[in-house]
Parts: C-alpha cells; structure tokens; sequence
C-alpha cells in the first residue's frame, strides 16, 4: 500500500465513523419540538436600561434566550425567545402588545400565551423587576 492509498483509506474509515454522529446532531438541531432552543432553568440576570433598545418604550431586546420588552406604557415583559413551533426567535411587535415569530407568523401574547397558530405551546414568562437602571429578569 503506498501513501496515496493509506490516506484514502484512513480518510474513508473516519468518514464512516463520523457521519452518523454527524447527521444526527444534525437531526436533533433541527428538530420541531421546541425543547432543545428553551431557555435554561434558574434564569437570573440583569440590564441595563438607561440606554438602548429598553430606554424606548415599544422597543425589546433578546439576550440569554430571552426577549425583554419595554411595553409601550412603560411596564417590562420577558418571554423565552424560542417560538415553540420551531425555535425561531420571536420578535416584539410593540403596537399589538404581542410576540411574533417571523418564520410562520405563529403570535404570543404579552405573557407569552399562543394567540395565532401554529404554535400550540405559550412561551415561557419569566418574572422583571427595575431598580433605578437595571432590570432583574428572573424564574
């Protein structure tokens, strides 16, 4: 066997041992079920809203797999930014008071409640809190 041959061969074998690892992660990253693209429990964090897309009202941000709105009266919302039809990242639309998935138009409620198919799960809310400039977003 000459070099040329060992290397097709050693390059072959690996291809055969990788790709079924391969394809199923990729299988398991596209999946449909909305678990993999959830959150983390125990979720505590905060911003900063002097300044940014928080410092307007109607505007929101997405940070930790969470979208932070500040609603157009000023009150703060949280919601798991993954839409549960596909994991896409959902959107704030600041004028309905809503969550918007772009990728199939599925909607959420300001508490994450499925309003608009097809999601059939409500996104996870989680809990904010504002002293002076920070927002405490937490479980």
């Amino acid at each position: 066997m000459n070099r040329k041959e060992f290397f097709a061969r050693v390059g072959f074998g690996a291809a055969a041992v990788l790709l079924p690892a391969c394809v199923a992660g990729l299988a398991t990253s596209c999946s449909s079920d909305g678990t993999s693209s959830a959150p983390p429990s125990g979720v505590d964090f905060t911003v900063d809203v002097s300044s940014g897309t928080l410092a307007t009202n109607g505007g929101f941000m997405v940070s930790q797999g969470i979208v932070i709105a500040k609603t157009l009266a000023g009150d703060f919302i949280a919601v798991s930014a993954a839409c549960t039809h596909e994991g896409t990242s959902v959107n704030y639309n600041s004028s309905g008071n809503k969550f918007v998935c772009p990728n199939h138009g599925a909607q959420f409620s300001s508490t994450g409640a499925v309003t608009l198919g097809p999601a059939t799960r409500s996104l996870t809310q989680y809990k904010t809190a504002l002293s002076g400039s920070t927002l405490r977003i937490y479980a």
